[in-house]
């Protein structure tokens, strides 16, 4: 099977299993540069390169390849991950009999703990936004929603008003693979929202709008934090997933049940929320180390 014909039913294939445009766009890219560098190690024209040809000896030059130009583990392991997918469907599909990439193994990447926020620090960051004017009761929306809920950034600027139940103290998030949950909202949350909405004088169905009056981007919430983080002399740079992994973080802190804490952020497995209890951990040994006078060694005391 040509190369352009297999992209095409792979993408295909991905759109069925409900995957984002985003996470498709980024498996063709990864694709497109493997493929490319296939061709040229079996001296053909890319539009010629038959998937057929492609064997286990180009993947492990393909990853040679990367290591040599210093990508990350992570990037490596991203990319390995887009080819293993796209041969896998391939066998599927009665096109190959056997994957190239079967016996070959992706460089191990060590999990780094996410960062998070104290409580001081947020409390600054809600004080920092302005509640008389419609854009600084967003800024306070946007706030409670992704620490108060744990929301994905892509999950908070997709949000319509009609996703918000102020009287249930709900909302429907569309998450990951267009999958819906339910997640509660804080009682602070329920209130900056009714005040924001009624505010606003547009007809738009979204819940949070830019100064134009369209709907509010990714990019913008990021803008949007940097403000409130320079307003509240927080000495550290604040992104959005750093609210979410501060949600979860505060949340087994105060004895939340880990299925629960997964089922409200939304993870498919419970391996990606365990490293919330990782970072819990750690801080109970910090504050162990620090506060308890057998913790420390005599030449430290």
């Amino acid at each position: 099977m040509l190369v352009d014909k297999a992209l095409d039913a792979f993408g295909i294939y991905l759109r069925t299993k409900n995957s984002s445009e985003l996470t498709i766009a980024a498996y063709q890219t990864d694709l497109i540069q493997f493929l490319e560098f296939s061709a040229y190690e079996l001296g053909v024209e890319s539009q010629d390169l038959e998937v057929e040809k492609v064997d286990k000896y180009i993947i492990r030059s393909y990853i040679g390849i990367m290591s040599e130009r210093k990508l990350s583990r992570k990037s490596i392991a991203r990319k390995v991950a887009a080819i293993r997918s796209f041969f896998k469907f391939l066998c599927r599909e009665g096109v190959i009999t056997q994957s190239p990439v079967q016996k070959i193994s992706a460089p191990k990447i060590s999990k780094s703990l996410p960062r998070f926020l104290f409580h001081e620090h947020i409390s600054k960051l809600l004080e920092a936004s302005n509640l008389i004017s419609k854009n600084g009761l967003r800024d306070q929306v946007i706030i409670e929603l992704l620490y108060g809920s744990g929301l994905r950034v892509s999950e908070l600027v997709g949000l319509n008003i009609s996703d918000v139940d102020l009287a249930s103290s709900l909302i429907r998030v569309s998450g990951k693979g267009r999958k819906e949950r339910i997640v509660p909202l804080t009682d602070p949350a329920r209130e900056v929202i009714s005040e924001y909405l009624e505010k606003r004088k547009d007809k738009d169905e979204a819940l949070l709008l830019n100064y134009k009056e369209t709907r509010l981007t990714a990019r913008s919430v990021r803008r949007i934090l940097d403000k409130l983080e320079k307003k509240a002399n927080l000495n550290q740079h604040i992104h959005p997933h750093m609210l979410r992994h501060t949600f979860a973080t505060h949340l087994l802190d105060g004895g939340a049940d880990l299925r629960i804490v997964q089922e409200l952020l939304g993870h498919k497995k419970l391996s990606s929320t365990q490293i919330y209890t990782h970072l819990t951990r750690e801080k109970l040994r910090d504050v162990y180390m620090a506060s308890h006078p057998r913790a420390k060694s005599e030449g430290n005391l």
